[in-house]
């Protein structure tokens, strides 16, 4: 079980490694983050921005508040807090969720979390329960975010911890931060 987990660890470790040496170096974190949230030294993702799909009309917006490394069943410290809303063309919202996050990986500027949506106004209850995923490309005024349930819907999908889609969406108001800290490399013996 001790190598399972080493492993597992080492793997998301090496995974934000090569995150961080494609993506460049970190950012500082948001002055606004509540202090009781953060710790010195740890990676975070925090901020909210929309997305505007041009000619159909459509708003989209994330927010996040999530700090630690790598999810806890593994000896990792993730936690925090997701939301997302989707308003059609007329300003109707169609949909709003909120979630508890489960993983965080972060290398240089980009970020990847999951989450488990904890509540939901969409009309399929269904989706309360079901991991979504989010990666970020903190890229100043130019952020990007990708999103699980864009290659299918959410009540059908359900995405194993720490994975997403890539960042393919240009943030039109907002800002994404990325903090990238890579934790101390747990110190066990490997059988």
């Amino acid at each position: 079980m001790r190598y399972a987990r080493t492993t597992a660890v080492g793997g998301a470790l090496a995974t934000a490694m090569t995150l961080g040496l494609l993506a460049g170096t970190a950012t500082a974190g948001s002055p606004a983050e509540p202090a009781e949230s953060r710790k010195a030294g740890e990676s975070s993702l925090t901020g909210s921005a929309t997305m505007d799909r041009g000619k159909n009309g459509e708003r989209v917006s994330f927010s996040f508040d999530a700090h630690g490394f790598a999810p806890t069943d593994v000896g990792g410290t993730s936690r925090g807090t997701f939301h997302f809303s989707h308003h059609s063309a007329d300003g109707k919202r169609d949909a709003d969720f909120e979630g508890r996050v489960d993983c965080l990986l972060t290398g240089g500027r980009v970020a990847t979390a999951t989450g488990i949506i904890t509540r939901s106004d969409h009309p399929d209850r269904r989706v309360i329960g079901k991991r979504v995923g989010f990666t970020v490309y903190d890229n100043g005024r130019h952020d990007q975010v990708g999103y699980s349930w864009a290659v299918d819907s959410i009540p059908k999908m359900n995405v194993p911890r720490c994975l997403s889609a890539a960042p393919y969406e240009t943030v039109k108001n907002g800002d994404f931060t990325v903090q990238h800290v890579l934790p101390p490399t747990p110190v066990e013996e490997v059988r």
